[in-house]
């Protein structure tokens, strides 16, 4: 049985739950439960704080973790990572009072800095030269300047909504951040072989996620031209149409690419184009 320590609440406790049924485990969530054993895979979830969840996963209580980078590297526990995950992304921002005259980041020179990653913070004024007063809290960090606390703060941002209910702007990017899957680095075999399997479906849902499935029909004459202009796992499928003449076209197109990808085979003849989401992706 893999041990997997996840954030017990918020939005990274979300994604990461996602994530697991993305790959076909079962498992009973309850707000109550502060672990839970999944059903179809020798996994059990554990819930807890983020903060904590590095140095359970070090200490060998949990296997694997699921945690922010952020969180990660504030506890000075890279070493564990195993791979990024590409969600929950968010940004360390510096952030000050909108009424606030601010020009650049050496105008913090001597001021107080409230936040939760005093590590991280402290790292990013030492590489820009700004000598500041950090002052260490936990939550709440965006009332700090109301309160007459401090001049700024550095805290998570996401959308940005809360420093902007709370009169703040955000002036300085100090860390991106996002979801990273770690392990403990002494882990048994028995155990290395089910993370394996685990890896496994995990990169299956982030191809998929990355991908669609793009259906066209083209002329015969122009299966050639559009075929070049389709990137595939191989090559694309081609199969016959009823109406003389006229054939399917099948292929997977990264997302990033999907727009330019449309208009160039629609140039060349393609029609009829169908895009379909695929659910896992394993090559």
């Amino acid at each position: 049985m893999l041990r997997l320590a996840i954030q017990k609440s918020g939005r990274l406790s979300d994604d990461s739950l996602n994530l697991i049924r993305e790959c076909g485990i079962s498992f009973i969530n309850s707000s109550l439960k502060l672990k839970t054993a999944c059903t179809n895979f020798p996994l059990e979830i554990l819930f807890l704080r983020d903060d904590d969840i590095p140095g359970y996963v070090a200490d060998g209580v949990a296997d694997i973790g699921i945690v922010g980078q952020n969180v990660l590297v504030e506890e000075g526990k890279q070493e564990l990572t195993v791979e990024a995950l590409g969600f929950s992304k968010c940004r360390l921002s510096l952030a000050v009072p909108k009424s606030a005259d601010y020009n650049s980041i050496s105008d913090l020179n001597g001021k107080n800095i409230a936040t939760s990653y005093p590590n991280l913070l402290q790292a990013f004024l030492d590489e820009q030269g700004v000598q500041a007063h950090i002052h260490t809290i936990s939550g709440s960090v965006e009332i700090a300047p109301s309160i007459g606390l401090a001049e700024a703060i550095c805290d998570i941002v996401s959308s940005g909504s809360t420093l902007i209910s709370n009169g703040l702007k955000e002036v300085e990017r100090v860390f991106k951040s996002e979801a990273v899957l770690i392990a403990n680095q002494e882990l048994p075999q028995e155990k290395r072989e089910i993370l394996e399997k685990l890896l496994f479906r995990v990169h299956a849902v982030q191809r998929a996620r990355k991908a669609k499935y793009i259906l066209l029909n083209s002329p015969d004459d122009k299966i050639e031209e559009i075929s070049q202009l389709l990137p595939s796992i191989k090559a694309p499928t081609v199969l016959p149409l009823a109406e003389e003449g006229w054939s399917s076209i099948h292929s997977v197109v990264n997302e990033d690419d999907f727009w330019e990808i449309i208009e160039k085979i629609k140039a060349a003849g393609a029609q009829g184009i169908l895009v379909v989401p695929i659910e896992k992706m394993i090559v």
